[in-house]
């Protein structure tokens, strides 16, 4: 998985944050939930605009 598949920087959108491709979703928050402990599936079901592959789980 190219991670330039789902993340994209526009100066329009969120003032050039990187965000996931097709949404207003900054990669940022997306990795603030999984750094507070929230799981993928909590993740996804709070925001269904985003799907597996675009939420990086890292398993051990």
């Amino acid at each position: 998985m190219d991670w330039r598949d789902h993340i994209t920087v526009d100066p329009q959108i969120l003032v050039g944050k990187p965000v996931v491709k097709g949404t207003r979703i900054s990669v940022e928050m997306v990795i603030d939930l999984l750094a507070a402990g929230w799981t993928e599936e909590q993740v996804l079901d709070s925001y269904p605009t985003l799907n597996a592959d675009d939420v990086p789980v890292w398993r051990t």
